[in-house]
């Protein structure tokens, strides 16, 4: 029933989808967190305009930031060239549709990690220096738990913006069937050819649902791993 609702191309768009935002939430997991800390404890010159920098995408147009990812990866500009002859190409493949995802969504993450860091008490970690822990492991030990519903929220929002991506993406990477044609791509696409509204309020159900999922997931997640946590 569920094959004959959604048709190979459409099934296509959402597969792709799922895969992009999955690898981008994870990619840019560990640069989530390391700037929520920096931002969060560090006291740095020049921590204000790092904040803006994170933050740029959440106010830029997002065909701006597909704009400048062009610039910056494109066949032509040397940061590009250097990764297709690596065999990593951007532009034009389902990889640099994952870079767009995890741009947009990076300030998204960056801000749920941050609000956990601030939340959790520095005396903590100051005692647990004081015992003898490396700055390391008190990281693991002592901030990291503390933070994890925060970290889960952080990346399931990445992952649910991630889904849902389309002016950075189509921008960087175009529109390509199989390749670079999200969820928010093949919508753009149906709409624009005669007789394409049925499969587009299709794939718009399909994402209202996805996104929605994914929310109420980390809503959940993140009381159980909290109420753990406190346990």
């Amino acid at each position: 029933m569920t094959g004959a609702w959604l048709g190979p191309a459409e099934w296509q768009a959402v597969a792709l989808s799922f895969k992009v935002a999955l690898v981008a939430a994870l990619v840019s997991l560990p640069f989530g967190l390391a700037a929520a800390y920096a931002l969060a404890r560090g006291r740095f010159p020049g921590r204000d305009l790092f904040s803006a920098l994170v933050h740029l995408p959440l106010v830029l147009p997002p065909v701006v930031t597909g704009y400048l990812l062009l610039l910056a990866f494109g066949p032509e500009a040397p940061a590009g060239r250097a990764l297709d002859a690596l065999g990593l190409p951007l532009a034009f493949r389902w990889t640099g549709a994952v870079l767009a995802a995890a741009v947009m969504a990076f300030p998204l993450m960056v801000r749920a990690i941050r609000l956990s860091l601030e939340a959790v008490d520095a005396r903590l970690e100051e005692a647990a220096g004081t015992l003898g822990a490396a700055r390391a492991r008190i990281f693991a030990t002592v901030i990291l738990p503390l933070i994890a519903p925060g970290l889960l929220a952080g990346w399931v929002l990445a992952f649910a913006k991630g889904l849902g991506e389309f002016g950075a993406t189509i921008t960087f990477v175009a529109n390509i069937p199989g390749e670079t044609r999200t969820i928010a791509s093949a919508i753009h696409a149906f709409l624009q050819a005669p007789g394409g509204e049925g499969a587009a309020l299709r794939l718009t159900l399909v994402s209202i649902a996805l996104s929605l999922a994914a929310l109420l997931a980390s809503e959940w997640l993140a009381r159980r791993v909290a109420a753990r946590i406190r346990a």
